[in-house]
């Protein structure tokens, strides 16, 4: 019987799988780490190959090259995100929230800083969740 158990306890431990919105989660704020390591090719590991941004002008050479240029005027970036509304249907997701992004020389204050509304598509790609669009606004 107890072997039973214990084969039952081990099944049901396999089987149990991370929920999407806390994958979600958990990838946005990997994200936000690589950009304020200044590491745009990690940043992109969550990007998909189709990925399309600002109303379609941007694919994702694009703003691999975009976050580049922020990582070399910058010494430091600094993102805050206000809290993560997520949606999920099946294999796809919508993430919306505001970010506060700063950058500067790297002093004790930030030189430059503006906050924008971001609302992003997803699509699972496996047990990941890639960006497949994105669209931001200015708002500060």
């Amino acid at each position: 019987m107890r072997c039973l158990v214990l084969m039952l306890l081990v099944a049901v431990t396999a089987c149990s799988r991370t929920p999407d919105e806390q994958v979600l989660r958990e990838t946005v704020a990997s994200m936000q780490g690589a950009l304020e390591s200044r590491d745009p090719k990690a940043f992109m590991a969550g990007i998909a190959d189709d990925f399309t941004g600002s109303q379609g002008s941007l694919d994702r050479e694009g703003l691999h090259g975009m976050l580049r240029a922020q990582v070399l005027a910058n010494a430091s970036i600094g993102i805050t995100t206000g809290p993560l509304d997520i949606a999920v249907q099946g294999d796809r997701a919508t993430v919306a929230f505001t970010a506060t992004f700063t950058g500067g020389e790297g002093r004790f204050l930030p030189e430059r800083g503006s906050v924008y509304a971001i609302t992003s598509g997803w699509r699972r790609s496996g047990d990941d969740w890639v960006c497949v669009n994105a669209q931001w606004e200015r708002k500060l």
